[in-house]
């Protein structure tokens, strides 16, 4: 079992920061990705950043450029620095974490940390 706990959410004015962390915990073989999606009030969740095993990272356009994914593999956490925030960052974000813990891979997901960009 997989269990991921997000942390750092919360109040900032627009040109803030923030940084969110998940950390995973429970019988974990390998982790091959871990991600940030958001969501906000009457969108759909959408991906917002991606860290692969291997380093390598990935983001929206909306984010790129202010967002960066990071990772500590021996403490399995993965972080989400968030620099020059706008109102349109504002939403629940929510960790994924594509693991094995036995054969074979399974996502697993937070349960969503607040964030909430406003003047």
């Amino acid at each position: 079992q997989v269990q991921l706990v997000e942390s750092g959410g919360g109040l900032v004015q627009p040109g803030g920061s923030l940084r969110l962390s998940c950390a995973a915990s429970g019988s974990i073989k390998s982790i091959y990705h871990m991600s940030w999606y958001r969501q906000a009030p009457g969108k759909q969740r959408e991906l917002v950043a991606t860290i692969v095993g291997g380093g390598s990272t990935d983001y929206a356009d909306s984010v790129k450029g202010r967002f960066t994914i990071s990772r500590d593999n021996d403490k399995n956490t993965v972080y989400l620095q968030m620099n020059s925030l706008k109102p349109e960052d504002t939403a629940v974000y929510y960790c994924n974490v594509l693991a094995t813990t036995d054969l074979f891979p399974k996502s697993y997901w937070g349960q969503g940390t607040q964030v909430t960009v406003s003047s």
